[in-house]
């Protein structure tokens, strides 16, 4: 070697010999992720470990060496853990960093761990692995608000509210079955995360830089250790594949839209305005200036963490659109968004739960207000139909003038006399009172999945079981 193609003292010595001259600063800067995927340490630890007994397995390690390896990997993660490991931006990742204190411990044979293997499919293992340990936080973290919201319902099976469209006071509903509907909503996104764990529990470690390897390594002993299904079965896809961080995105987005949605009840729950809730000390703040405040500040601030998950979704979505196969450095930005939109999705998750479990509801005001806005207007029209034999256009149109005559008087429907209404429609008899109470009302909706107290109990009781 000349004098001129001798590397300089900075140059990385993980890239071999193609480079004379380590990088710029900027470059450097650029180019280094260490900052953020030191998070993957375990999984790239136990991704090495279960690449090193492998290939002593297949007689490409010895024994000697692949147990220094693992030993010496077992260190790592211990120094690591305790805070003891000193990360080097020089070394660009978590992979670098790792293989090189490997090396100052074990010596010569941990330069033999990285044979059959590229930092490519490296990446894709230990990513796919953390991710995969985020599915099953999320869907531990949503069985929790799951229970939360069942035991708000079993509470209040039989406390009267009024239910909503357009914000506008529509019909009578229970409070157990408005809180069922986000037991609903939650089970629909536990089983997004179910389903992607499922689909993304395929293991891309030896699939190398794009093309394999010809090194006679077992691919399915690797899988098994690492717990996934079987190896992928293309080696391109294998490392260009981010498809399953977008799917933990996607159902982490929806998600947080339906915490979101639940916390803009809140907030409006919790006004003076509404006072349907009290929420407790723990979830709300003061003012500086206006002693009387108490602001649902826990809610309004998850109300806006899915910008931060949508954001991350959208992120990920548009630097992988345009990427031709296979690996592309673009895709190191895939790991900032999916951490910073799972660790926001694991606080949501948590403070909603502890919202919901620490809320009173206000059962006299949810009472009244069920009662308000003509909300048994419906049921005056069912009446009509079933009692009378009217077409429900006809009823409907019956009802609605009587609603107008109600508004004009400044009363309720159920503040009518027999008389008034037999103005509209001479048929009408006493028997219609007894229809236009807000407990009869929605002791009435008896259909499969309405909201009478009977049917409130049928999902208390079936998602109880199913949450055992």
């Amino acid at each position: 070697m000349t004098e001129q193609t001798k590397p300089t003292p900075t140059a990385n010595q993980m890239w071999g010999g193609r480079f004379n001259a380590g990088p710029d600063a900027i470059m450097q800067a650029i180019n280094a992720s260490i900052g953020f995927d030191r998070r993957l340490y375990a999984q790239d630890i136990a991704g090495s470990r279960a690449h090193a007994a492998m290939l002593a397995a297949v007689s490409i390690l010895t024994n000697k060496d692949a147990e220094a390896i693992g030993e010496g990997l077992l260190t790592v993660l211990s120094e690591i853990e305790t805070g003891k490991f000193q990360f080097r931006v020089d070394l660009e990742d978590i992979h670098m960093n790792v293989e090189a204190r490997l090396k100052e411990i074990i010596g010569e044979p941990a330069g033999r761990l990285h044979t059959a293997r590229s930092r490519n499919d490296q990446v894709a293992v230990d990513f796919r692995l953390w991710v995969r340990d985020q599915c099953d936080a999320a869907i531990t973290g949503i069985e929790a608000l799951m229970r939360a919201f069942l035991a708000q319902a079993a509470a209040g099976a039989d406390w009267v509210m009024p239910g909503f469209t357009h914000l506008q006071v529509a019909q009578p509903v229970t409070w157990g079955h408005h809180m069922m509907a986000y037991v609903e909503m939650l089970a629909r996104d536990r089983s997004r995360f179910v389903d992607a764990r499922a689909r993304m529990n395929e293991c891309p470690l030896g699939a190398a830089a794009l093309a394999g390897t010809s090194f006679p390594i077992d691919r399915d002993m690797t899988a098994k250790t690492l717990g996934f299904d079987r190896p992928t079965a293309n080696s391109l896809d294998s490392v260009s594949d981010r498809d399953f961080a977008l799917e933990f995105l996607s159902a982490s987005s929806i998600c947080a839209m339906h915490l979101s949605r639940f916390a803009e009840e809140l907030v409006i729950w919790s006004s003076a305005q509404f006072r349907f809730v009290i929420l407790s000390d723990r979830w709300t703040t003061g003012s500086s200036i206006m002693p009387q405040k108490k602001n649902p500040d826990a809610a309004e601030l998850l109300r806006a963490k899915l910008g931060r998950i949508l954001g991350a979704t959208v992120a990920l979505f548009t630097i992988m659109k345009g990427l031709p196969l296979t690996y592309s450095k673009d895709m190191q930005e895939d790991k900032e968004q999916t951490f910073d939109a799972a660790d926001t999705l694991m606080l949501a998750l948590a403070a909603m739960t502890g919202m919901v479990g620490d809320m009173t509801a206000q059962t006299a005001t949810l009472s009244a207000a069920a009662g308000s806005g003509f909300s048994t207007a419906t049921d005056l029209a069912d009446w009509l139909v079933r009692t009378l034999g009217l077409p429900f256009r006809d009823a409907h149109h019956v009802t609605g003038t009587l609603v107008a005559m109600a508004e004009a008087k400044g009363c309720d429907l159920p503040d009518l006399t027999l008389a008034d209404m037999q103005l509209v429609h001479a048929g009408i008899t006493a028997e219609v009172f007894g229809v236009l109470g807000v407990q009869n009302s929605v002791q009435s909706r008896i259909s499969y999945g309405g909201t009478a107290p009977a049917q409130v109990r049928v999902q208390i009781a079936r998602w109880a079981k199913e949450l055992l």
